[in-house]
């Protein structure tokens, strides 16, 4: 079983559906999500919001915390997954933002990536520093945000 398949299939058992917020994932982390045969019983769907005035006026960041943070803060990705669980009406959210390159954007590095998972009891953020190429980047944050995710529903 798949990492993604893992997920919802705990998911699916809580009775829980998800969503998505990814700026940095462009749409990655809900494909891999809607590859598992069955998906559709628990994902609702994602949002993309790859420019900054889509992060607010779609997700609902704040906008000056964009202003002051720039779109590749932690707190940044806090609102997007809160935002997305709204958006979306979903019990679980997942939010990616970060920069995969090949320049830095925002004051932020290449590799720096921070995602956050919402649940009904609140918001966890996990800050990452990758490397690799672009893809790579994009890949990698696909992989540990499921595994997050994964994480989070599992505590108790």
């Amino acid at each position: 079983m798949t990492d993604a398949a893992a997920l919802l299939a705990a998911l699916a058992g809580r009775g829980w559906t998800i969503g998505t917020a990814e700026s940095l994932t462009g749409g990655g982390l809900v494909a891999a999500l809607v590859d598992v045969p069955g998906a559709s019983a628990v994902v609702r769907g994602g949002v993309v919001a790859y420019a900054t005035d889509v992060k607010a006026g779609v997700l609902g960041v704040d906008q000056d915390l964009l202003e002051r943070a720039g779109p590749v803060a932690p707190d940044v990705a806090r609102w997007m997954a809160e935002g997305a669980r709204t958006v979306l009406g979903v019990d679980v959210a997942i939010a990616t933002t970060g920069v995969a390159g090949p320049d830095p954007q925002g004051g932020a590095e290449v590799g720096t990536v921070f995602v956050a998972v919402a649940v009904p009891t609140g918001v966890t953020v996990e800050p990452l520093k990758l490397s690799g190429s672009r893809q790579e980047i994009r890949s990698e944050t696909t992989r540990r945000a499921i595994a997050l995710c994964a994480r989070v529903i599992a505590a108790p």
